[in-house]
């Protein structure tokens, strides 16, 4: 299977992210020119975090897709489409558990919030707007694919090219992972860079992109669910 090279690799994933963020951002502001003053005073409006997530995902698959058919290769191997191992499911599973656990232990004694504003105003905007159901699957099924398959799917491939360079592609394609999350403070930065340590090794682990996104949806869920919370019973 012919993989790309390490600088053709960033290069194609580039292309794909701005592919994506480009077209959306065009989409937005087609759609909002009009209400631009009110887009910029509400920059997490859950109606135009949904339509941007949902637009940007599949632009930058496809284009991750058509550079591995250009390079001759099945896409179901070259990102790594195949079930886990059952041990390696329930190993993860339970190593989530507790790096969430131990996430918001630590935030909660460092006296910060758990509920980042993002989270708080994507959530209720979309909900005022019925675009709650939308931004549910944009945020735990469509981001998640569209991330996974660039970071842990494409990069992963062209920079992990033996034992001895897998670590090091793990730490750069998460440190890249958690600077992509731009609408968090240090603190949720540090926090999904730790994450994708952890995404990065069980795909290593396991050679599955299948078990990256299951953990990273469920990981995404997790922080809805707080978001429940804390409007529901800690506001």
């Amino acid at each position: 299977m012919k993989i790309w090279g390490y600088w053709a690799t960033l290069g194609w994933a580039l292309l794909a992210f701005v592919a994506g963020q480009f077209i959306a951002l065009a989409a937005l502001l087609w759609f909002r020119f009009s209400d631009l003053n009110s887009l910029l005073a509400v920059p997490f409006d859950g109606a135009m975090v949904t339509l941007f997530i949902v637009i940007a995902n599949p632009v930058t698959i496809a284009i991750i897709v058509l550079a591995v058919v250009l390079a001759h290769a099945p896409p179901t191997d070259y990102l790594a489409l195949r079930l886990p191992p059952a041990r390696d499911l329930y190993l993860s599973l339970i190593l989530l558990a507790i790096l969430i656990a131990a996430g918001d232990l630590l935030l909660y004694l460092a006296g910060y919030p758990l509920v980042t504003p993002f989270q708080l105003q994507s959530y209720t905007t979309a909900a005022a707007q019925g675009w709650l159901p939308a931004l549910l699957a944009g945020a735990i099924i469509v981001a998640p694919a569209g991330e996974e398959t660039m970071f842990r799917g494409f990069l992963f491939r062209g920079w992990a090219r033996s034992d001895r360079g897998v670590w090091p592609a793990i730490v750069v394609i998460s440190l890249l992972w958690a600077l992509l999350h731009v609408q968090y403070d240090w603190t949720g930065l540090l926090q999904i860079f730790i994450i994708g340590l952890f995404l990065g090794w069980m795909r290593w682990r396991s050679g599955s992109l299948l078990l990256t996104f299951l953990l990273h949806a469920l990981f995404n869920l997790e922080g809805m669910l707080e978001t429940v919370l804390k409007l529901r019973f800690f506001s």
